[in-house]
């Protein structure tokens, strides 16, 4: 059954009439015949709306699946949907900054396919950020399971070859991202937040050690002569910071801004010790455009040498001050007497001038909450610790030097334990009054002149920020497990992650969403492919209020309703 037409001509012009019809057999004549079943009139006062009542009608009598075929294009089939919305948006992203370009213009003396790179090189990114996973397994991920402009597939070779291209030009792309990110943003770095992480490898043994130039590089042959330079394997044991120390590990830095945006990732081998390594970060960031800086870091960088190295040049910092570390100046300040102020909701200041040739300025913070956290923890282990050494004046000397040796692997009770002349076990008072006075106190200095406590206080309370990018690293962007053995690819792998996050950062920021949410509803926008006698195409489905809003505020257009045709082969 079909609508046929048929033209007349009339003095004003033809005149098409539509008719419902069908084909009948006539087996003695041994032809089909047109039969006309019922006459629409002409096309041009089609009552259209008595038609649409009668399809919705007819369509009551079919099944939903019926209904649906029904309507379809004849010989149009609906072959494959993938999501569109996440990777759209963030493509929209990488070239609004001038990724694309400069990875593109930084390979294209390379002995590479510097568009074929640049394509691979983002799907890896938007798979960190959108479905982490192995390259292996980002493979199939990009050949099924997304939209990305460009690219229809990669195998997992061409994914290494731009990794290793990345790798090389490393450098100079952060300078230009970060030059772009300034631009888009408007940043203001005032305030440059520096901290380190570990992720560690489930092996049995660390790589061997080869020997590295000061920044943890490997050293050529001809660099590494006299055995002068030290020698490390990139996974090694060291101190970790996922308390795993009985697993080799790399360590990766990271500077933020006040506003979280990463502007750059470091990675050194996994024995490497935090303290001089900020000074290598200032130094990768002499030549930027950035302004007047204050360095924040917590106390693992406090030394003297890092203080005197960060205010070359007219910088300044804020370094968080250990507080038990025995050092006359942090005892001065914290027994100097004064008024704290309140500066934001549960976080109290006191500055803190010593004498005059002490350059630096402290400022003793006071959080009430944590005080209170903090006396109902150690009551915890005190009860511990006296039942634990309850009845052991009984014991044999022997029996209690055993003990004390227990005790001393759990540092939170060893920490209140003395030992008596006659070698009793007792709870040490002393230690908890010192203890008590630090209750919910945290230390800090700083060479800047201008800033006030308040600004010092808050300030360092933002390095919460880089702490937020490490969780996000581990937890969305799965920074860890990570697949590759080879150091080079270990930290072209960082440089992705840091990539991803940069990112998901200027999305959320620009939003004022999480990305968790941003990617749920933008991953519901889906492009469906279609394919019939004259070809294939592919068309998105209707964009929601919410995607419409999240793209608007990201500056970027709507995708084309239709993204590709192809038409069937001759």
């Amino acid at each position: 059954m079909y609508v046929k037409s048929s033209t007349r001509r009339t003095a004003r012009g033809p005149v098409r009439y539509l008719q419902l019809a069908h084909n009948e057999w006539d087996a003695a004549a041994g032809v089909s015949r047109t039969k006309v079943l019922y006459s629409f009139g002409r096309e041009d006062q089609l009552d259209r709306a008595a038609i649409g009542r009668l399809v919705a009608a007819l369509s009551r009598l079919l099944s939903p699946e019926q209904a649906l075929a029904a309507g379809a294009p004849a010989g149009l089939a609906f072959t494959e949907s993938r999501p569109l919305g996440g990777a759209f948006a963030l493509d929209g992203l990488w070239r609004r900054l001038g990724i694309d370009t400069a990875i593109r213009g930084l390979l294209a003396r390379r002995r590479i396919d510097e568009q074929l790179a640049e394509r691979v090189l983002f799907a890896l990114v938007a798979n960190r950020a959108l479905a982490p996973s192995s390259k292996l397994a980002a493979t199939g991920w990009i050949a099924d399971d997304v939209a990305i402009d460009g690219l229809d597939g990669v195998g997992e070779d061409a994914c290494y070859r731009a990794m290793d291209a990345l790798l090389g030009v490393e450098d100079a792309l952060a300078k230009r991202v970060y030059d772009a990110v300034a631009d888009l943003l408007n940043l203001e770095v005032d305030l440059l937040f520096f901290d380190t992480t570990s992720t560690y490898f489930e092996l049995d043994e660390p790589d061997a050690p080869v020997a590295r130039d000061e920044r943890g590089r490997v050293l050529e042959p001809e660099g590494a002569t006299d055995g002068q330079a030290p020698a490390a394997g990139f996974r090694s044991h060291g101190k970790s910071k996922d308390h795993r120390d009985d697993l080799p590990q790399v360590v990766v830095g990271m500077a933020v801004t006040r506003t979280g945006i990463p502007v750059r990732v470091w990675c050194w081998p996994g024995n490497t010790a935090d303290s001089a390594l900020i000074r290598q970060v200032k130094d990768d960031l002499r030549d930027w455009t950035l302004a007047r800086v204050v360095w924040v870091a917590d106390r693992g960088f406090a030394s003297q040498e890092n203080r005197r190295y960060l205010q070359r040049a007219g910088g300044h910092y804020i370094l968080g001050e250990r507080m038990r570390s025995g050092s006359t100046e942090a005892a001065a300040a914290l027994a100097r007497p004064g008024r704290y102020r309140a500066v934001a909701e549960n976080l109290q200041v006191k500055e803190v001038r010593l004498a005059e040739d002490v350059g630096d300025r402290f400022v003793v913070c006071f959080n009430p909450e944590a005080a209170d956290r903090d006396k109902t923890i150690r009551e915890r282990l005190i009860a511990q610790l006296e039942e634990a050494i309850a009845g052991t004046d009984r014991l044999s000397a022997t029996k209690r030097a055993e003990l004390r040796g227990q005790l001393s692997t759990k540092p939170g009770l060893h920490r209140y334990l003395k030992t008596t002349a006659g070698g009793l076990l007792r709870v040490d008072k002393a230690a908890i009054a010192a203890e008590a006075k630090l209750d919910g106190k945290f230390l800090l200095r700083s060479s800047d002149p201008k800033l006030s406590a308040e600004d010092i206080a808050l300030g360092y309370k933002q390095l919460l920020a880089v702490e937020r990018g490490w969780r996000d690293m581990k937890q969305i962007i799965d920074l860890r497990p990570i697949y590759h053995r080879r150091e080079d690819r270990i930290r072209a792998h960082v440089l992705l992650c840091w990539l991803a996050l940069l990112l998901i950062r200027i999305v959320e920021t620009t939003t004022g969403r999480s990305w968790t949410a941003v990617r749920a509803e933008l991953q519901r926008l889906h492009v469906g492919t279609f394919t019939g006698p004259a070809g294939t195409f592919r068309q998105r489905t209707e964009l929601t209020a919410e995607q419409k809003n999240i793209l608007t505020a990201l500056g970027l257009p709507a995708p084309p309703r239709v993204l590709a045709a192809t038409p069937a082969a001759a």
